[in-house]
This record gives structure tokens, C-alpha cells and sequence, in this order.
């Protein structure tokens, strides 16, 4: 039997304990996680417990039932929503129906009317969740994917396949409208080792991409088809900079699909690019930001762009497998693997079977590919830093076992350079949000969004490595700081407390005397009054 959780919301505490009380909810197939006296806090948890069910009283402090819906309606669309209200007016009624709000329910609650009103909740819930997981409807819709033409020009568009002359003519043939202006890739992946209980991959990796179709394809005129065994979105832009807005929403997304159909998904983002030629590029890239799960975890977006400390240029046509995949390791592996990708390498060069000229032509290319790669990634090297000719030249006479030495210190020390420069890139935006925080705490328009935007991140990567930094939410830490102020404002100063409150950035001193007592245990004056000197 299939449980949905429920939040509830309502100023009056004690309606919320009658409402818990009154109902078995164990019985109708819920379970309430929690509850929340204000719109504020309610959001908090929403965004938090990612409930199936929200019930939520209109009037309450901070934050009103209504908008409280609208915002979640926004950011968790498949969130259910009831309102209930001593107050039955019917313009409240009308803006209900325009939320598409499940029930409108008015105070006092009837124990037997919110059982009835639940049990078809439920009912609606089995059948949304029967549906995503119906293995007859993913098998057709499996088959009936995207259709094979506009499917294979994808895949070739992506692979650098099509000569820039013959692009008019398929877009026209094939009625493909691209019309930008900005573009990327998006290579979203799915777990084959963390599937379902009786689910097939395939269908499950197909029901990943049906709800990828349903929450990403509209919104961002994205093209959508099946590659390598990934689902691959071309999303259509407006600007450069709305690539951190498409990071959050698929991150959003990647959280959707393991709880409502238990799918492990990653979504790699490439980079933005004018051209649709370009692509390939930017489908190389997404590919290489899916390889980060292994650092930043699954069930996530990962942006290419925010998580390498410089863009690497392809080698070129002279390079081989096993030199790319040298290359991955100092960017990707552990220690270990660096050496064993240097193993293989050289595995690759088979001395005995080559020419002392071929030899010496692997080597030539083997240092200008380090050489690229320092260079790209803003590597030191003190070897490339001499003559060219003479590295080139006591290269050509190392024996393998000091070549292969050689090769393994360069490589680890490119390893160690890059893990430094990763390091200290996002230990740098955090100091920056953390200085930002000490400079505009005041400012009661200071957000999760606004300090994204001045960073030029988007909000999912932001939350993640400044909560690994700090130890703490970005919204718990201004707040703190604020609090941390107020405090000190109390004891030092004589202002009223309404004026320190918008000295720290609240415009509403209740909401204020309410954050400073959840921080601190007391209010304001009372803390002013046993801290007086």
C-alpha cells in the first residue's frame, strides 16, 4: 500500500493537533512529517521534505496561504495543495481554482469530510503514480520514441557528423526548428545499478525521459532523444546567462524522479554556444560533467562550466584512446588510476613493434598533448617552461622504465595542480558570499537568488558547495549573521528594537522578534533587559 506524506500549516496550533488527532492516518494511506505555524517555515519545510501533500490554512503571518501556494505550485508542481479557512469568501474560492487547488475545506474541520476528502487524494495519487509506473504504457512508450529521421539527425548533429552546407536543407526536411538564439546539450543519465524492485533499466531509463519530456521540453524548446543509452536535451536559450536558471530546474528534476518513480538520474550541462554546429562541443562537455557524479554525487545537475577550473580544448586527430583517457584521469581518477592510465599508454607505444621514427613521433606528440593540456589548464611545468628542442631531444633517449617514471610524476603533479585550482575556485565565490553577506546583511532584499546572480552560479551548486564550506544553508547562515548583529545592536545600543530590525534587514518587526526568539530563546527586549550592564 502506497503512503503519501503530509505538512500542514496553520498559525493555530491547536487546530493542527485537533487535525492530527481526529484522522487515521495511518489507515487512509498518510503520514503527517511535520507541521508549521507560519507560510515562512512552511516553505522551509516544503523545500526541505519535499512532501506529497500540503494542507495549508490562508491566513497566516509572514507568508499567506495563497502565496505560499503559489510558490510552491511554481517550484514543486506536482505537489498537491488543500486550503482550509474560517473565512469563506469566494474570491479566495476563485484564485483556489486558478492554483489548482486539490480541495477548499472550511474551519471547524469534520473529522468524517477531511477522511472522504483524503481517500480521493489518495486514490488520485495511486493512479498518477500507477501510471508513471505501468511497465505497458513505458514499453509502448518506448517504442514510440522520437521519430528515427529527426532522431538520427540529433545524434550526428551532436557527433560533428553534418557539413554546415546540408544543415538548411535537414532542418527543412525534417521540420526541425532551431531558433536560439543560444543553445546547449544536456545529457541526462540513469542509474543501471540503482533500479526499482521489479523494474526493467530500459523502462525505467524510458520513464526518465517521458518525465524529462514533461517538466523540461516546453518550457526550454528542447529537443529530446535517446543516445548511448542517455537521454540527450537540446535546450533553446534566450541568453547566455539563463544556462544557471536550466541548472537549477534540472536540478529540481534529478529530485522529482527519485521520489516519484525511484530513478538515480544525473543531468550533465554542457557549455552555451550560438551555433548549432557547435554542439558537439557542448555535448562533450555534458558528458564530462555526468563523469563528476563520482565527486559531487548523484540525483543532481552538474554544469560543466562551474565545476572545471578551465575549459579543456580537445587534443586533436593525434591523439589516441588511451592518451585521452590519461588526460580523464588527471582530471577525474584517483592516484591510482592516474598510474594505471600511464601503464596502458605506454602499453599503447609497443617499442619492439614500432620504428625508432614512429617512436619518435608518438613521443612528439605525446609532449605537445601534456604541453596543450598544462597550457589549457593553466598548469606548471617546469620541463615546458625550457627549450622545446631539448626536452624533445633527452625525451627520444629515455629508456621505458625512466619514461614511464617521468611520465607518472608529470602526470600526478598535473593531478595535484588541478585539484588545488578546484579547490581554491569555489573556496574563493564562498569567501566572496560570505564578504557580500557582511557588506549588504541590511538590505531585506538580500536572497539565495540575489547572491547567485552577483556570483554568476546557479542556486543548485551554490547551496551545495557553500553548505560543504560552511557547514551551513546560505539562507540558516545570513540569518544567523543577522541574528548575530541584532544581538549585538541590543547590548551596545539604545535603538529601538524596530530600528535594529531594519538595520539587519527586516522590514517587519514581528518577523523579526520571531527569528531573534526561534535563535535565541527569548525576544529581543527580554534579551536586552538580562544583558543590560
Amino acid at each position: 500500500m502506497e503512503r503519501y506524506t503530509v505538512l500542514l500549516a496553520d498559525d493555530e496550533e491547536e487546530v493542527i493537533h485537533v487535525i492530527m488527532k481526529k484522522i487515521n492516518w495511518e489507515e487512509i494511506g498518510f503520514s503527517v512529517i511535520g507541521y508549521a505555524n507560519n507560510g515562512v517555515k512552511a516553505l522551509e519545510m516544503v523545500e526541505e521534505l519535499q512532501p506529497d501533500v500540503v494542507m495549508t490554512d490562508i491566513k497566516m503571518p509572514y507568508m499567506d496561504g495563497m502565496e505560499l501556494s503559489n510558490r510552491i505550485k511554481d517550484l514543486y508542481p506536482g505537489t498537491k495543495i488543500l486550503l482550509f479557512t474560517g473565512f469563506d469568501e469566494f474570491e479566495y474560492a476563485k484564485e483556489a481554482v486558478h492554483l489548482e487547488v486539490e480541495e477548499y475545506v472550511l474551519k471547524p474541520v469534520n473529522s468524517g469530510e477531511l477522511t472522504e476528502v483524503f481517500t480521493q487524494l489518495k486514490s488520485k495519487l495511486d493512479q498518477e503514480i500507477s501510471e508513471k509506473r505501468n511497465v505497458e504504457i513505458l514499453e509502448k512508450y518506448y517504442v514510440d520514441s522520437l521519430p528515427l529521421l529527426q532522431a538520427n539527425f540529433y545524434s550526428s548533429l551532436i557527433e560533428g557528423r553534418i557539413p554546415e552546407e546540408e544543415i538548411p536543407g535537414y532542418l527543412t526536411d525534417y521540420r526541425i526548428s532551431f531558433t536560439g538564439p543560444y543553445f546547449c546539450c544536456l545529457v541526462i543519465h540513469t542509474s543501471s545499478g540503482q533500479v526499482p524492485k521489479d523494474m526493467n533499466p530500459v523502462l525505467l531509463s524510458a520513464s526518465v525521459q517521458r518525465q524529462a519530456r514533461e517538466h523540461l521540453m516546453e518550457k526550454w524548446q528542447a529537443k529530446c532523444f535517446s543516445y548511448l543509452g542517455n537521454t540527450i536535451l537540446i535546450p533553446q536559450l534566450e541568453s547566455e546567462n539563463q544556462v544557471s536558471e536550466l541548472t537549477d530546474a534540472c536540478d529540481r528534476f534529478c529530485k522529482y524522479a527519485r521520489r516519484i518513480i525511484g530513478a538515480v538520474v544525473t543531468v550533465g550541462i554542457g557549455q552555451v554556444c550560438r551555433d548549432i554546429l557547435e554542439l558537439c562541443q557542448s555535448y562533450e562537455n555534458a558528458r564530462e560533467a555526468v563523469s563528476y557524479r563520482v565527486i559531487y554525487g548523484t540525483c543532481r545537475a552538474i554544469n560543466m562550466k562551474e565545476i572545471a577550473p578551465r575549459k579543456t580544448v580537445p587534443f586533436g586527430q593525434g591523439n589516441d584512446s588511451e592518451l585521452s583517457e590519461l588526460f580523464k584521469m588527471i582530471r577525474l581518477g584517483s592516484d591510482k588510476d592516474v598510474e594505471r592510465a600511464v601503464d596502458q599508454y605506454l602499453e599503447h607505444l609497443s617499442f619492439p613493434e614500432k620504428s625508432l621514427q614512429q617512436h619518435h613521433i608518438e613521443i612528439m606528440e605525446l609532449i605537445s598533448a601534456l604541453y596543450r593540456f598544462s597550457t589549457n589548464n593553466d598548469l606548471t611545468a617546469d620541463d615546458f617552461s625550457k627549450d622545446m628542442g631539448k626536452l624533445y631531444t633527452s625525451i627520444f633517449d629515455l629508456e621505458p622504465d625512466v619514461l614511464k617514471s617521468w611520465l607518472t610524476e608529470k602526470s600526478l603533479s598535473f593531478r595535484e595542480q588541478i585539484i588545488l585550482a578546484r579547490n581554491k575556485s569555489t573556496k574563493s565565490f564562498v569567501a566572496k558570499a560570505i564578504e557580500f553577506v557582511k557588506n549588504n546583511y541590511g538590505d531585506e532584499e538580500l536572497s539565495l537568488d540575489g547572491i547567485c546572480e552577483y556570483l554568476g552560479v546557479s542556486n543548485s551548486y551554490f547551496s551545495t558547495i557553500f553548505k560543504k564550506e560552511t557547514g551551513s544553508a546560505f539562507i540558516t547562515y545570513l540569518t544567523d549573521y543577522r541574528m548575530d548583529r541584532a544581538k549585538s545592536l541590543l547590548t551596545t545600543t539604545e535603538e529601538k528594537s524596530y530600528i535594529i530590525a531594519k538595520h539587519v534587514g527586516y522590514t517587519d518587526p514581528n518577523y523579526f522578534s520571531y527569528v531573534f526568539k526561534r535563535r535565541f530563546g527569548v525576544s529581543p527586549s527580554n534579551y536586552r533587559r538580562e544583558n543590560a550592564k
